[in-house]
């Protein structure tokens, strides 16, 4: 089987904070952050992966640190930390630095998980993942038990929408 290094997949991406990205609280909107989150990791996973087409599969969580400012520049970091025989979960890191002194700090860290497919639109088995760093190694020995929480939580999604309605808001209680 085929094996890749962490390395191999690793995106990095740094850009400025402009006024319009900001919130009311002059910090960086969440949702904003959270589309360049997913923007790094789809490109962490299909370099990983080679493929044309690899889809988010979910986002397990996204962790605010520190508020991001205006004055910041934003970087996002991606590398693929943990594979399943077809899912590659992607780890995430934020790092925003005051242009102005220089500071950095954690802002940020996120994982989120893809699957590769095929052109029939079927998954893809994905090389088995070789950690070299400390900081991977970290990631990929606690990666399984990850993956088990992802497994319990797409089950107990699935069991909620059995339960959950699809009938409209503004007819809910309306008898006919």
């Amino acid at each position: 089987m085929e094996t890749k290094h962490p390395k191999e997949s690793l995106i990095v991406n740094t850009d400025q904070v402009m006024i319009n990205d900001l919130n009311n609280y002059n910090t960086l909107f969440g949702g904003t952050l959270m589309k360049k989150l997913d923007n790094n990791a789809t490109l962490s996973a299909r370099r990983y992966a080679r493929a044309k087409e690899c889809v988010t599969a979910s986002t397990d969580s996204i962790d605010f640190l520190h508020p991001i400012h205006q004055s910041d520049s934003v970087c996002v970091e991606s590398y693929v930390s943990y594979t399943g025989n077809k899912s590659m979960e992607i780890f995430c890191k934020v790092i925003a630095e005051d242009m102005i002194t220089g500071e950095r700090r954690m802002a940020a860290t996120a994982f989120l998980t893809f699957v590769a497919l095929d052109d029939n639109k079927k998954p893809i088995t994905v090389p088995r993942l070789v950690p070299e760093t400390e900081e991977e190694k970290f990631l990929y020995e606690s990666g399984k038990e990850r993956a088990e929480r992802r497994r319990i939580r797409k089950q107990h999604s699935k069991e909620l929408t059995e339960i959950i309605g699809l009938e409209k808001p503004w007819e809910k209680g309306v008898h006919v």
